[in-house]
């Protein structure tokens, strides 16, 4: 009975995991579970046969991140619609806007009137599928090979072509974020994807729910004084919010 409830402790904590950061890799989990990789492998491998995570190769994603996810199944949705109604404040008609992907991204399109104009470029296909129901939006899809593990375009072109470009607002997501670490990452291809996104555009807005905040992955992506503008559905005078301004970074 003791062994049965160490491992649904173990599910309960990998599915919590998955659901804050979106992605994880098996790597990672074993570190924080203290158990061996083959003992996290056999979680994840049950738990994607319940249906309550997607595989992906070296890890797992969560279930909402899929493209035929129902939005209200989302992990922490009313904390995203906030985060999506406070990032509508940023947007100006006729911008350049360099967007990712991602649940509380899109629960940002979503919000997006039918009468704003103007022009978003992504790197994730799945972003630029739901654009499709903003008829006043010009939607440019960089092109490029697809990860599986971001599900958004990686490789060469991707950076050839946002290396020609200069947005007006950045708007990415995060699986991680620190004061001292910034914004991290465990896969190399969405880093140096998303690092290209920010050195593309003139400020850079980062969406978060506040479960993420004080998480560090392995590879950095930005320093927390790169970001222009902070997004979480909590208050900005939140105590937790504190060590997070800076004198470039704006707490919404």
């Amino acid at each position: 009975m003791s062994i049965s409830l160490l491992k649904k402790e173990r599910k309960d904590l990998i599915l919590k995991e998955i659901n804050i950061h979106t992605r994880i890799s098996l790597t990672e989990l074993t570190e924080k579970l203290n158990v061996s990789e083959d003992t996290v492998r056999r979680d994840v491998n049950e738990l994607a046969e319940e249906g309550a995570i997607i595989k992906i190769r070296g890890g797992a994603m969560s279930k909402a991140y899929h493209h035929n996810s129902n939005l209200k199944e989302t992990y922490a949705h009313s904390q995203k619609e906030i985060i999506g109604s406070k990032a509508m404040s940023l947007l100006k008609p006729g911008m350049l806007v360099l967007i990712g992907g991602g649940t509380t991204i899109r629960e940002l399109v979503k919000l997006i009137p039918d009468d704003f104009s103007a022009t978003f470029m992504t790197v994730n296909p799945l972003t630029a599928v739901e654009l499709l129901d903003k008829p006043n939006i010009e939607i440019l899809l960089i092109g490029g090979q697809v990860s599986r593990y971001s599900q958004m375009m990686v490789g060469g072109e991707v950076h050839q072509r946002l290396s020609e470009i200069k947005a007006d607002l950045c708007i990415i997501g995060t699986n991680a974020l620190d004061t001292q670490g910034g914004l991290t990452d465990s896969d190399w291809e969405t880093v140096q994807v998303k690092k290209s996104m920010i050195k593309a555009s003139a400020k850079v807005a980062v969406l978060s729910i506040s479960e993420k905040l004080n998480s560090v992955m392995k590879m950095k992506v930005a320093d927390l004084q790169e970001i222009d503008y902070l997004i979480t559905e909590l208050p900005s005078d939140s105590p937790m919010l504190s060590s997070f301004k800076n004198g470039k970074t704006e707490v919404l």
